[in-house]
């Protein structure tokens, strides 16, 4: 399976000028956790609700902008990567999220939550049946001292 099967399209994107309180009032309203920062069509960052602070994190946001309080660069993937693969590489360096990039524009993000989703409702792949080696070897076993031992 492919991250462009379980990928978000329609990404909502912010101004590294823009205020944070405005990010996450856009986070807040569209119910999101995840921001890509973009520059014209370039991809500069990410900003997670985590990095503006959170519910209490006013005090964090004030007066900031996003270019502040974004985690820069984005990690990014393609759309044909493999959902393994991303979830790997999500794992590996402890981001919630992976923007999809084709050609240098955002068509995409794929987050913690798609890959949960993806894992509770399951999917249908092809299981490779191996022929197992059968095991053919015995471990030796110690002769018992009828004598000593209790049996």
């Amino acid at each position: 399976m492919r991250v462009q099967d379980v990928m978000t399209v329609g990404v909502q994107t912010a101004k590294p000028a823009g205020k944070a309180d405005e990010a996450w009032n856009v986070m807040r309203a569209k119910r999101i956790h995840h921001l890509v920062v973009t520059e014209g069509a370039r991809i500069v960052g990410v900003l997670s609700d985590r990095d503006a602070g959170g519910h209490r994190g006013a005090s964090v946001r004030d007066g900031r902008t996003v270019a502040d309080l974004m985690t820069e660069p984005a990690v990014t993937v393609a759309p044909e990567t493999t959902v393994r693969k991303a979830a790997n590489l999500m794992r590996g360096r402890s981001i919630g999220c992976l923007v999809v990039e084709r050609g240098g524009r955002a068509v995409g993000i794929v987050t913690v939550s798609d890959l949960l989703d993806l894992l509770g409702r399951g999917f249908d792949r092809g299981v490779e049946k191996r022929e197992r080696r059968s095991l053919n070897h015995r471990a030796p076993h110690r002769k018992r001292n009828r004598s000593t031992g209790p049996w």
